[in-house]
């Protein structure tokens, strides 16, 4: 990249360098040399110093002595922008604009819109009154027209985006003589106002590019209407396109989306002086901008580090209702409606034969006109406010006034809350046509119609006998839904007394449970001749259900098969468990069930291969592990938290998974992870957030305090073993194998006494190499990791807080204590009087009974 006025300094030091040499070869003797050096060195010294001071001093600034030529930029001092000459597409025009250096195709604000150069000989500079002035060669193309002349005129580029000149050195908006967010283009960026402003005149608005190559003014505009109550509105030319109507207190009646949110708050105002909206980030690390593109439609973008995109986080253009006045006067717009248009209750359509041709754009006429002494109001909710050009409002009166206010002029034809927050306040009046009504399922706002007592009677009636006859009809349905409801719980029960009694492959079939899984059965013999007979040299590994088998299927597909053993702690509830918790998972990060197989004693599951194993033989083998770099380990961190999230949030029922451990963690050919082993595994419903149990299932080392002391489990619990994994993942070391030889800690004792020392890159896994030791990922795992492993539940985040916190770069809390910090022998199984050593690395699932 190249700063301003590079090219004074590359050229005095190639000058001085040029003499340098020549005087070098004219000095043969030694005295000579050494007389050289000392007269040089010091020159050499002041011309980098200087230049480097020079870059340093016009980064962001620009002054009356010195300019910008083609090729050079300025850095908003914080890095995050960048002001420079581009081209757009295969168009050689060239402009002068300000950018995200992230990105640098998000170009936000141009100064010469209109008129394009067409060489590299463009300069900008700033004169001595203190005008910007874009030149091609030495006539003007584009000028800012301060409006004040200053002493000492400064251009800066500011981390906000916004280009300002300044008189000196002040940073206070009274000390801007201008500044491009006066001057928006088609981007409305944080803290820049977007309205108009009474006393001088001033409209600040957004104006489309012409096409997605060409930023000349397009032919929409968004902009606030200051005709009666000022309103959002999207124009081309003259007349509205789409509009987002009035401000309620709490968003734009026509835009009920626009809710509190964690990542940007907004602030409409409204006095004598001024109106304008605009919108601050929560968060300085967050990127966002809100849009209007060539078609018109409006769109706020937010950047996504993970993709180093652009993602559309909302967009006006929703449906055919956002079209301005689609179904003209006093007719409502309901999307999922059908027909789209509706006339108001006392209302007829003005043309019969085109309404019923679905052209509803001469709208609807009164049935009865208006008595101006015999009306009363029909109350509407969940709308959209007509169009307020032909309004009035007071902030003062209250509906009551307002409603009295509006019967005593003839001309009112509705009435509203001006503002909506709280219980409301305010008086809002239409006068003459009501144009651009919408139906919100939600959120939209109570609008009370003029019309005359007659109609409301009818109105009335017409309701009533309405209303009667839909509770004739939601009885007779609900009297039929719930016999069929009833039915079939009765079949429901007596199908599920008869699945799995005796668990033969072909009670199974008779009884449905293929039909009601959707789960394919094997036949054992296919499995059989899959594994080769369960041949030993296929075998893949044993966990605490049984052995794991390599096979291959007729077709060439490679299966896992997983063989209840005999002799397993598990039994027949695990093989059902992991069967109805599984067999209608999907996820990319959840290993999937493609069958099971049932035959006599038999019980078999069959999962989709995967080639790399399991991530226990990885991260904890000192040679596998170096092939696991730390781009495979952060992939394979959010992989599992993503599959987590899934389980506890976005799965048909919440699932506690209770055996969340590296040997239940499968890695496909590409290395992503995949959670399995749901043999355990604990479906919530409802809103129930934990259980207990007397029966502790699962895996030293990763049980949370509270499930492996009390037998309370939860999604805390899993996260605690997450937590575990993260750790492990990161220093290649197993929990409960690790011993420190000096205080007796296990790993996540001896994490969390780095972590208080300031010293946890001791804790990465050195295979890693020296340079990840630097990285502020790895510590944001390890902090991620040891929040996760907090002695108390409540202490822990969730997985949905867990998967932000390792996308971000937002400030995390600090942890506290973990749980199981120090390193004990474990407790007894029922069935054993054998106590475990307490370096014990045995990581087979463990059942122990608690007594009451």
């Amino acid at each position: 990249m190249k700063y301003a006025n590079n090219q004074w300094c590359i050229f005095h030091a190639l000058q001085l360098a040029r003499k340098f040499v020549y005087y070098m070869l004219f000095s043969l003797e030694k005295k000579a040399y050494c007389e050289t050096m000392i007269v040089f060195k010091p020159l050499f010294v002041y011309c980098f110093l200087s230049c480097f001071l020079r870059f340093s001093a016009t980064l962001d600034t620009l002054t009356p002595s010195h300019s910008i030529r083609d090729g050079e930029t300025l850095v908003s001092s914080g890095g995050s922008f960048e002001l420079g000459f581009f081209s757009l597409g295969d168009l050689k025009g060239r402009y002068l604009g300000i950018w995200y250096r992230i990105s640098p195709d998000a170009v936000f604000w141009v100064a010469n819109r209109e008129t394009p150069l067409y060489s590299n000989s463009g300069v900008l500079k700033i004169t001595d009154k203190g005008d910007i002035v874009l030149l091609n060669n030495t006539s003007i193309v584009w000028s800012s027209n301060t409006s004040r002349a200053a002493d000492s005129p400064v251009v800066r580029l500011l981390d906000s985006g916004n280009l300002v000149v300044k008189d000196g050195s002040g940073n206070k908006l009274e000390d801007f003589l201008w500044q491009s967010f006066d001057y928006p283009c088609d981007t409305l960026m944080p803290g820049m106002k977007m309205g108009k402003n009474f006393v001088t005149g001033q409209d600040r608005f957004l104006t489309s590019w012409k096409s997605t190559d060409d930023p000349a003014k397009g032919e929409f505009s968004l902009r606030i209407d200051t005709h009666g109550l000022p309103q959002l509105v999207v124009m081309t030319e003259d007349k509205i396109k789409d509009r987002a109507g009035p401000w309620n207190g709490l968003t734009f009646t026509g835009n009920p989306r626009l809710k509190p949110n964690p990542i940007f708050k907004y602030e409409f105002v409204l006095n004598e002086n001024e109106v304008y909206y605009e919108y601050t980030l929560m968060d300085s690390s967050v990127f966002s901008r809100f849009v209007i593109y060539p078609s018109g439609v409006m769109g706020r973008l937010v950047w996504r580090d993970q993709t180093h995109s652009w993602e559309t986080y909302s967009t006006s253009q929703v449906d055919q209702c956002e079209n301005y006045a689609y179904c003209g006067a006093y007719a409502i717009c309901n999307a999922n409606g059908s027909p789209v248009c509706e006339c108001l209750e006392g209302f007829v359509s003005r043309s019969p034969k085109d309404w019923n041709s679905v052209d509803w754009s001469d709208g609807c006429v009164r049935r009865t006109q208006l008595e101006c002494n015999g009306d009363g109001f029909l109350k509407y909710t969940n709308l959209k406010l007509p169009d307020t050009s032909s309004s009035w409002f007071n902030r003062t009166m209250s509906l009551e006034e307002c409603e009295g206010l509006c019967l005593k002029n003839c001309s009112c034809t509705a009435y509203s809350n001006l503002d909506i927050s709280g219980e409301g306040s305010g008086c809002l009046l239409w006068f003459g046509i009501l144009n651009d009504m919408k139906v919100f399922s939600q959120d939209g706002q109570d609008l009370y119609i003029r019309l005359t007592n007659s109609e409301l009677d009818n109105i009335t009636k017409n309701r009533h006998s309405r209303r009667i006859r839909q509770e004739a009809i939601i009885f007779a349905s609900s009297t039929l839904v719930m016999g069929i409801l009833i039915l079939g719980v009765i079949l429901y029960v007596w199908k599920k007394k008869l699945s799995f009694k005796g668990i033969t492959r072909n009670d199974y079939n008779n009884e449905g449970g293929n039909e009601d899984m959707e789960l394919p059965i094997f036949d054992m013999t296919d499995i059989a001749n899959a594994t080769c007979n369960f041949s030993s040299n296929n075998k893949l590994g044993e966990g605490g259900f049984g052995p794991v088998y390599r096979g291959t299927l007729k077709e060439g597909q490679v299966v896992a098969v997983k063989r209840l053993s005999k002799n397993s702690g598990q039994g027949l509830d695990e093989f059902k468990n992991e069967v109805f918790s599984i067999a209608k998972l999907q996820h990319r990060n959840l290993v999937k069930l493609l069958g099971c197989c049932i035959q006599g004693n038999e019980k078999m599951l069959i999962y989709e291969y995967m080639p790399n194993k399991s991530l226990d033989t990885f991260i904890f083998d000192h040679t596998r592990s170096t092939l696991l770099d730390w781009h495979n380990r952060i992939r394979i961190i959010c992989g599992i938290a993503r599959g987590l999230l899934y389980l506890h949030q976005d799965s048909r029922l919440r699932i506690i998974h209770r055996d969340l451990k590296a040997s239940n963690i499968l890695l496909d050919d590409s290395m992503n992870p995949k959670i399995s082993d749901f043999g355990l595994a604990r479906t919530f419903g409802g809103d129930q957030t934990e259980d207990k149990t007397k029966r502790i299932v699962g895996t030293y080392g990763y049980m949370s305090p509270e499930y492996a002391g009390h037998g309370k489990f939860s999604i805390k619990s899993d996260v605690f073993s997450f937590g575990v994994l993260v750790l492990e993942i990161v220093s290649g070391k197993r929990n409960q194998g690790f011993c420190h030889l000096d205080d007796h800690l296990n790993l996540l004792g001896h994490a969390w006494r780095l972590w208080i020392e300031d010293k946890a890159t001791e804790l990465i896994d050195k295979s890693l190499g020296n340079k990840c030791t630097l990285s502020d990922q790895v510590l944001r795992c390890i902090h991620v990791g040891l929040l996760c492993v907090q002695q108390r539940p409540e202490d822990r985040p969730d997985m949905s807080s867990v998967v932000l916190m390792l996308s971000s770069e937002s400030l995390l809390p600090k942890p506290r204590q973990p749980g199981f910090y120090m390193e004990k022998a474990l407790p007894e199984a029922d069935s054993s009087s054998t106590k475990l050593e307490p370096c014990s690395t045995n990581e087979i699932s463990i059942t122990m009974l608690m007594g009451r």
